[in-house]
């Protein structure tokens, strides 16, 4: 799908405000409300636009905890990479997982309640997981930027 200026327009300020009414899209990016509901469909469709989400504050709900798990597998072959991801998945803690090249195959964002449930996760459902060979954490102490989306220019 070829974007246009008014496709990025349109991108950045639903980046912006995922809420913002149709009728507030089209007055911002000069369109009138169908055509630009027409382009928005049409970015959804070609997967462009992938979803809509809140953005909730984990602390708030329990988690003021986040750790990155730098995970090194035994085995790098395909059906091993793909089993640990399916693993990973499983594990509602685990709010992303990269699958990275270098000395780490993945690396893991956790959020847990306490540092008591991170070692829980740790040890029941991290380092016994098929193919694991080691897992290396590391404790958010701040977080001075959290932007999601992508630059769009």
């Amino acid at each position: 799908m070829t974007l246009d200026r008014i496709d990025r327009e349109i991108l950045s300020l639903l980046q912006q405000d995922g809420r913002m009414t149709n009728v507030e899209l089209a007055d911002r990016v000069g369109l009138t409300a169908p055509p630009c509901l027409r382009r928005v469909r049409a970015l959804e469709q070609a997967g462009v636009i992938r979803g809509y989400h809140a953005q909730c504050d984990a602390a708030q709900l329990g988690f003021p905890i986040t750790v990155f798990a730098m995970v090194s597998l035994r085995s790098q072959a395909e059906h091993d990479l793909e089993a640990f991801e399916q693993h990973v998945a499983a594990i509602p803690e685990v709010r992303e997982c990269h699958m990275l090249n270098g000395e780490i195959d993945f690396v893991l964002k956790i959020v847990a309640a306490d540092l008591e449930s991170f070692q829980r996760i740790l040890t029941t459902k991290l380092t016994p997981a098929p193919n694991v060979a080691s897992v290396k954490s590391s404790f958010t102490v701040r977080t001075s930027k959290a932007q999601p989306g992508v630059p769009i220019v």
